[in-house]
């Protein structure tokens, strides 16, 4: 804690959220002349762009992730709380955590966002999505559940729904799901079941604008495609869900609707703001976007109220170029630097001109030997843009332990074709997980 040198107590920082806005932000004030609270309902910091790997075996979640106390233990003016705030009092300056009021003078909130199912929330029960640690253990059980019950499936049409994967959402999350479960079905399990061939597996990934990764630029986006292509992934443009149910994903494309079936579908489609959103709202009157992320001025403040800032993926901040920015991890790091380096100059009677976000680039990973890389200026893609991407994503893991381990699992992959985090695991055992097409009652299999 700060020892305040008069009588005025040292500056109250609430940081709400330990994502990559919140966590930057308190790294940023380490050695302010300010007492930070760092509040998270989990005790880790999670580095969710490499959740397709936890959810395709490649890592397992301790390799991606890092205790916030461990994190900032040499951050001796930051204290770490492990709760859920469910109220803001702005007129107090109190953030509600259960029972307890935890006052601020200046408020960060970087509570980030969760799956959107564009209003048909009941399909997160047949499609789950990749934002949590749960999430991606869930999706792992699904995806190798569905290979254990084809090997048992003397059925070919049940077994052919068992072996078709359907990712929906053309974008960076979907790319690298859909090319990872190839290389599963065409390497990585081949040569171990006897009453299948994994390799008969139909992969297919659905996009609803006319290319997949819309933000990159269109020959990277048919790069994308062929290499997918070549791994034996279907990609289908132009192509909406319209329901998804029984094991039956229902599409259309222009006129057409098309019934598949698949006991595997993976959400990668839409995202929305988490439920401090709608509560920031209510307590300080914000405008939200129809994804319900807040509005914030140019200083990611909320209008009104100057002490108080969202940043990430809650954020609309849409003052650069009239779009608001992406959901991506150097946006909510370069928002919370910005933001936490705003609070020390006005404590110092200075101020920071308006935030602008410098876009180093966007990737993608396609599969072993691929990937695609935009980085404005130059464009790469193949064996050099894999090597890139992953050189950027040990760059951005938090701990020193993790880089090492995630380098060590990657060139132990990258020689063996193996994922060794291939475990069915979660609330749903195997047993639980396969139901019965005629009478939806488990079946042990």
């Amino acid at each position: 804690m700060v020892n305040s040198l008069d009588n005025n107590p040292p500056h109250q920082v609430v940081i709400v959220g330990g994502g990559f806005g919140g966590l930057y932000a308190a790294k940023t004030l380490a050695k302010a002349a300010v007492n930070v609270t760092l509040i998270d309902k989990r005790n880790f910091h999670l580095f969710q762009p490499l959740l397709y790997q936890v959810a395709t075996g490649a890592l397992s979640p301790a390799d991606i992730s890092s205790p916030l106390r461990s994190v900032l233990s040499k951050s001796k003016n930051t204290k770490v709380l492990l709760g859920e705030v469910n109220n803001i009092d702005p007129e107090a300056q109190k953030v509600i955590v259960g029972d307890e009021a935890i006052a601020y003078d200046t408020l960060i909130v970087a509570t980030g966002a969760k799956h959107s199912y564009f209003g048909k929330d009941n399909w997160e029960e047949f499609a789950p999505g990749l934002k949590t640690v749960e999430d991606a253990i869930e999706m792992r059980s699904r995806i190798f559940s569905a290979f254990e019950a084809a090997e048992k499936e003397t059925d070919a049409e049940k077994r052919r729904a068992w072996l078709t994967f359907v990712i929906v959402g053309g974008g960076p999350t979907g790319v690298e799901l859909a090319g990872a479960i190839a290389e599963l079905a065409n390497q990585t399990l081949k040569e171990d079941f006897r009453n299948i061939d994994t390799s008969e597996a139909k992969i297919l990934l659905l996009e609803g604008l006319d290319r997949i990764l819309p933000p990159f630029a269109p020959e990277l986006s048919q790069e994308a495609e062929a290499s997918l292509t070549r791994l034996g992934v279907v990609v289908q443009t132009k192509t909406l869900v319209t329901n998804i149910e029984n094991d039956t994903v229902t599409l259309k494309q222009g006129d057409e609707v098309k019934e598949i079936a698949s006991k595997t579908v993976l959400w990668a489609a839409g995202v929305k703001a988490s439920a401090m959103g709608k509560v920031l709202a209510e307590h300080t009157g914000a405008q939200c976007d129809r994804a319900g992320r807040i509005i914030v001025e140019p200083d990611l403040s909320i209008k009104g109220h100057p002490n108080i800032f969202v940043v990430g993926d809650l954020a609309n901040f849409s003052h650069q170029n009239g779009k608001p920015l992406p959901g991506v991890a150097p946006v909510a790091k370069q928002e919370g630097e910005y933001v936490a380096t705003l609070v020390q100059q006005r404590l110092a009677g200075k101020s920071l001109p308006p935030f602008a976000y410098v876009d180093h680039g966007s990737l993608a990973m396609i599969g072993h030997n691929s990937a695609v890389v935009d980085l404005g200026f130059i464009k790469l893609k193949g064996f050099v843009a894999w090597l890139f991407w992953l050189v950027i994503h040990i760059y951005f893991l938090i701990e020193f332990n993790n880089k090492l381990v995630v380098m060590i699992q990657w060139a132990w992959n990258y020689f063996t074709r193996n994922r060794g985090a291939r475990l069915i695991t979660g609330q749903e055992s195997l047993t639980e997980f396969v139901i019965s097409a005629d009478n939806k009652q488990p079946v042990n299999v």
